[in-house]
């Protein structure tokens, strides 16, 4: 855990057809450049600037096709040519009077559990958090943060929690790249012992060595987030033991197509995905439910919490989420439409 965040900014984009059809899409960053490296600013500016010209005048049903093109125009801005895709696969859609997940072949579930992100606070105010979510039947499954203090305090810290609601929730824990390689074989086997089951990103998304031994070190799951963005990403994983779950993101991936390339790579490999969170409104949320709900490998589950962090949604009707599930929007294209007056 690097930072707290009290807000979000979102940026929309929106893609009108010759027919008029409009297509949302909307891009997000966690807190900043920090995590993915683009900000809204920039994400608006390349966007007018470079990624537009390139798709007027295009045929809307070859979104394939269009966003291998962003791909080979534009080099990086995953989130900004996210942004862009969503719309485009709204805008399909919707021409097409499909959901998204059609378009994608069809759906494997049509809802998904959501584990809740427990932050950086002192034992006691996580575990009173976690117990009120288990409460209240939202919750069961619990990420915890890690890799702000120092190691043996984190670690004390998060065994504190796993003794306190062992036998009651799933817990995971994610260092976001904090620790390296030695820093984690001399304290995840204690974590393992206490009762986490899994591991996110202990080292930096560059270590693909270092989590390869921290994989074959530990007895339980060791997953990678920062380490894998693109189908290469998740070739050089899972050839190498890397990596037992891979976490996909639309926003760092650069959009649904190219999460599915992922998602197929793991599928090869017998390597399940995790479907994980940039802090989304409900267009992005309903973005990665069309996209998640048709990837075969993702049954490691989700942390689509973005829109129950939010106080004020901008769609009429947002994503439904009921007993610890989001439900995938069945409407046309996204399923979800922008209140205007918001």
């Amino acid at each position: 855990s690097i930072l707290t965040i009290d807000s979000q900014s979102l940026l929309l984009v929106r893609v009108t057809t010759t027919d008029g059809i409009v297509g949302i899409g909307e891009g997000v960053v966690p807190g900043g450049p920090w995590w993915g490296g683009e900000s809204i600013e920039g994400m608006k500016a390349l966007i007018d600037r470079y990624l537009t010209p390139l798709l007027v005048g295009e045929d809307l049903s070859r979104v394939g096709y269009l966003g291998r093109k962003l791909d080979r125009m534009v080099d990086g801005a995953e989130f900004a040519k996210a942004a862009v895709e969503m719309a485009l696969w709204d805008a399909c859609g919707k021409s097409y009077g499909l959901p998204v997940y059609q378009l994608l072949g069809g759906a494997h579930r049509d809802r998904l559990p959501v584990t809740w992100a427990l932050g950086a606070e002192p034992a006691d105010v996580v575990i009173a958090e976690a117990r009120h979510k288990l409460d209240a039947g939202e919750h069961r499954s619990f990420k915890l943060k890690m890799g702000a203090g120092q190691p043996a305090d984190d670690v004390a810290r998060v065994t504190a929690v796993a003794d306190a609601l062992a036998g009651q929730a799933d817990l995971a824990v994610d260092l976001n790249g904090s620790w390296d390689v030695l820093t984690a074989e001399r304290y995840l086997p204690e974590l393992a012992a206490a009762g986490i089951g899994l591991i996110e990103q202990p080292v930096p998304r560059w270590d693909v060595r270092g989590m390869a031994r921290l994989a074959d070190l530990l007895t339980i799951p060791v997953m990678a987030d920062e380490s894998v963005r693109t189908a290469h990403d998740a070739v050089q994983l899972c050839t190498s033991g890397a990596a037992d779950i891979l976490a996909v993101k639309l926003a760092k991936g650069g959009g649904i197509s190219n999460v599915l390339a992922v998602g197929a790579v793991a599928d090869a490999f017998g390597v399940p995905c995790y479907g994980g969170t940039t802090i989304e409104s409900s267009i992005g949320t309903a973005a990665s439910l069309h996209a998640f709900c048709a990837m075969p490998s993702l049954t490691a589950g989700t942390e689509l919490f973005g829109t129950l962090l939010l106080s004020d949604d901008i769609v009429v009707d947002p994503v439904v989420f009921k007993d610890g599930f989001l439900h995938l929007p069945t409407g046309p294209g996204l399923g979800v439409e922008i209140d205007e007056d918001q």
